[in-house]
């Protein structure tokens, strides 16, 4: 009798609180505290705590009651698509501005692709937190 009770308490899970809207949150809307709440459950790959998703940019539609996966939201986007932003190419000591125009939108850290408006060259480089992006040099195999 002992042994089944044990084996029945060792196979309840445990349940976590995970995150999950309070209402349905359309993407490219900014969280806020009242927009989140905490419930009891369990869900690999969402969120635990509230100060980690308020503030944070919904990427897609968030619907009432469901978990917010980590995919879910990001940093506020600071480029829009079409925007004209200043690239700058560091190679060293060599770092080279040019503007370009945005071809995607994206937050601090995002990788977005961008045109440069004098070669018409796309290039993909990492958003700064000044707004700008950074186009690292390519990598060459070694032979």
């Amino acid at each position: 009798m002992i042994r089944i009770l044990a084996l029945l308490l060792m196979s309840t899970p445990a349940f976590a609180e995970i995150i999950v809207p309070t209402r349905t949150i359309r993407s490219q809307a900014i969280l806020g505290p009242g927009d989140v709440q905490l419930i009891q459950g369990e869900a690999p790959g969402t969120y635990v705590a509230l100060d980690e998703v308020v503030g944070q940019e919904a990427r897609v539609v968030l619907y009432a009651g469901r978990p917010i996966r980590i995919e879910d939201i990001g940093p506020p986007a600071l480029i829009e698509r079409n925007q004209i932003v200043t690239i700058y190419y560091v190679s060293g000591p060599l770092i080279i501005a040019a503007e370009a125009r945005s071809l995607s939108r994206g937050g601090i850290g995002d990788t977005i692709r961008a045109m440069n408006l004098g070669s018409r060259n796309t290039v993909t480089g990492i958003i700064r937190a000044d707004g700008t992006v950074t186009v690292n040099p390519p990598t060459i195999p070694s032979m």
